[in-house]
């Protein structure tokens, strides 16, 4: 589409002048000036054949790529600059309009190369930069879409254009929209812009019953909406009773573009249209959108003033006119063309631009407007976008984000309708409780969910299992326990996500019968001051204490046999108090802490774990010095190793902390 129905709805046609039948080179130069694209391509065709003037046909290459660029056909018009661009056509733009159709049919390896050439000839222009992020992004936006839902809706599409559906007064049972389907009034009446029929409104039903649209029918064949001129671009107040819509007339003596209507229903008929006077400095005045409380009308127009192209307006509603008109600045409109406006029930404003960065052709832009009247545009990006054209969105009344819009994307006849709906967000949590030990499903266990929401929840995993569903923007801990277990917790957080998402959450609990070993302690040979490597461990000592408050531990220190038993066991003891120590400085109440040193009396009794990591060793091996003395040397090291360690035993599961006021309390 890209201009096909910008021009078609913001039409300036200058006066036609003569064109000879023979001379279709000058007759397709007439047709280009004045926008008859889709003429001036037939005539150019017909001329290339026939014109061999090498300086014409150098013309008729880049006049072709652009009159097909205009009314959308990327492929031929790639060939044409390509044409152009090989027979020396001396200005850069046709690089970048050939970059442009090659990244249009996501050639983007070969578009990359054309607008780094450009960039060469233009530095710095935004239009060859955005092409180039869109090289780069639209891949990825491609690979990973946004949660729309994107469907064909085959019911409202023929094989000519169908586009700008508008539902009437935002409820889900009508649409009302533009096509040049057979039975339009203008009959066979060919554009010569397009190619196509002169386009009118429709209207369709949705049917309950069968559950699909009906088949489109003229909104109006009494000659009053519907006329032999082109009409298109609804928009509807908020009960369908009045509607607004835009009309090009045509005069081959004078220059008419395009204008807006009004028209009220009574008794089941649209009345009389009556024009909106909005710019007289203007041929273009189209494709309207009414805000939800219908004081306010966007618009297209090319007035002076704008900031090139096509610019998107707005007019205050007084009485019964429209007056304030105001260019919606910068942050919307750009050197390119922002078209086909409309306005969700919140008040969020939809675009298309051909010029902020976006997939190809005509993107689709979400605006909204912050309280310090800035707007923040965001592209819809994949599914909704394409490489084509797309536009003209129309939402239906509801909490739900749901409705339809026009894309000539691959795979479309022409432009057509397609349906869009974004689900909810579902955020879901599942996960497992498992013995840490024995690797098994623990039963009859609880879990306890806290999330910075308010959710407060305890439930029982009778068979070691839980799932619930999760909240938007919140930030969630889970926490598991069972008698004779230690707590063991993990978390899921939603802040920030853009698209649904499972969470997996598994949790491990410790029983308590057996000394639970403290992984890498260690200090310097015949020392208890721990290394700062220790540290790191026993920070995670304090998160199980402070996850496990009731609890108080036993701090056991073990040595090797290497030495005699008094000063092992001096040295264990000591190790012993400098764990209990450092516990202290960070913030565990010492009562719940005893430093016990076993030097080399209780050997380590090899668990699963270990027998799995040593193959010399069987699980309730125990490490004496008497089975430590036959094995390798090198074997006999790694035992040894074993037995120097420090675990934790739980000596009780009832403290709980007191108060202790300070005197004068």
């Amino acid at each position: 589409m890209n201009r096909i129905y910008i021009a078609l709805f913001s039409i300036s046609l200058l006066l036609l002048g003569a064109c000879s039948s023979v001379k279709y080179y000058d007759g397709g130069k007439t047709s280009y000036e004045i926008g008859e694209y889709y003429k001036a391509t037939e005539s150019f065709r017909k001329a290339y054949r026939k014109d061999k003037d090498p300086v014409h046909r150098l013309e008729i290459a880049f006049l072709s790529g652009e009159a097909y660029r205009n009314i959308g056909d990327y492929d031929r018009a790639a060939i044409w600059y390509r044409s152009a661009i090989s027979r020396g056509y001396p200005k850069a733009d046709v690089l970048l309009y050939y970059a442009d159709c090659l990244r249009a049919d996501q050639e983007y390896e070969d578009a990359i190369l054309i607008y780094e050439q450009y960039l060469d000839s233009v530095p710095n222009d935004p239009r060859a930069l955005n092409g180039l992020e869109a090289c780069r992004v639209t891949p990825e936006w491609e690979e990973n879409p946004t949660r729309y839902i994107v469907n064909p809706v085959r019911e409202l599409n023929s094989r000519q254009a169908d586009y700008s559906p508008v539902f009437v007064g935002g409820k889900e049972n009508q649409v009302i929209l533009t096509s040049t389907r057979d039975g339009v009034v203008s009959g066979k009446k060919e554009s010569m812009i397009t190619g196509e029929n002169f386009s009118d409104l429709f209207k369709v039903d949705f049917e309950l019953q069968k559950q699909k649209w009906g088949t489109p029918q003229l909104l109006d064949e009494s000659g009053i909406i519907n006329t032999p001129d082109e009409e298109g671009a609804v928009t509807t107040s908020s009960s369908g009773d009045m509607m607004i819509f835009t009309r090009a007339r045509y005069d081959r003596t004078v220059n008419l573009g395009t204008e807006l209507y009004s028209t009220n229903m009574s008794r089941g008929s649209w009345g009389q249209p009556t024009l909106i006077d909005l710019l007289e400095d203007s041929l273009v005045v189209a494709q309207p959108a009414l805000s939800p409380d219908e004081q306010t009308l966007y618009f297209v127009s090319d007035r002076p003033g704008g900031f090139g192209g096509m610019d998107i307006w707005k007019a205050t509603k007084e009485g019964n006119t429209y007056s304030k008109i105001i260019n919606l600045g910068d942050q919307i409109n750009t050197p390119g063309d922002e078209v086909f406006p409309t306005v969700d029930w919140e008040g969020n404003l939809y675009f298309s631009s051909d010029y902020h960065m976006g997939m190809g052709g005509l993107d689709i832009f979400k605006a909204s407007l912050d309280e310090d009247g800035v707007w923040h545009i965001e592209n819809l990006e994949s599914p909704v976008n394409s490489t084509g054209d797309d536009f003209g969105m129309s939402f239906i009344n509801s909490e739900e984000i749901r409705g339809l819009f026009t894309s000539n994307r691959k795979g479309s006849r022409s432009d057509d309708i397609y349906s869009f709906y974004l689900p909810p967000k579902v955020f879901r949590v599942s996960g497992e409780i498992y013995d840490k030990e024995t690797g098994q499903r623990l039963e009859n266990a609880s879990i306890r969910i806290i999330g910075t929401d308010g959710t407060n929840l305890k439930m029982r995993a009778d068979d070691g299992r839980f799932q619930m569903n999760l909240n938007e923007e919140t930030e969630y801990v889970f926490a598991a326990y069972k008698d004779g277990y230690l707590n063991d917790k993990g978390g899921a957080l939603t802040i920030g996500l853009e698209n649904s998402k499972d969470f997996r959450v598994d949790l491990y609990l410790t029983p308590t019968d057996a000394p639970i070993n403290v992984e890498n302690i260690n200090y310097e040979s015949g020392s208890w001051e721990l290394l700062e490597g220790s540290k790191v461990s026993l920070d995670s000592l304090v998160d199980v204490l402070e996850l496990n408050p009731t609890i108080t531990i036993e701090l056991m220190s073990h040595t090797d046999h290497v030495g005699t038993d008094v000063f092992n066991s001096d040295l264990s003891q000591k190790r012993a108090q400098s764990v209990v120590d450092y516990l202290v400085e960070k913030g565990i109440n010492p009562d719940r802490l005893v430093a016990k040193g076993y030097g080399e009396t209780w050997p380590k009794t090899v668990t699963r774990e270990m027998a799995r990591e040593y193959d010399f060793l069987s699980r309730d091996d125990e490490l004496t010095e008497e089975f430590i003395s036959t094995l390798t040397p090198e074997q006999q090291e790694i035992a040894k190793a074993i037995n120097r360690r420090t675990e934790f035993r739980v000596l009780s599961s009832d403290f709980h902390e007191t108060f202790e006021p300070e005197l004068g309390e």
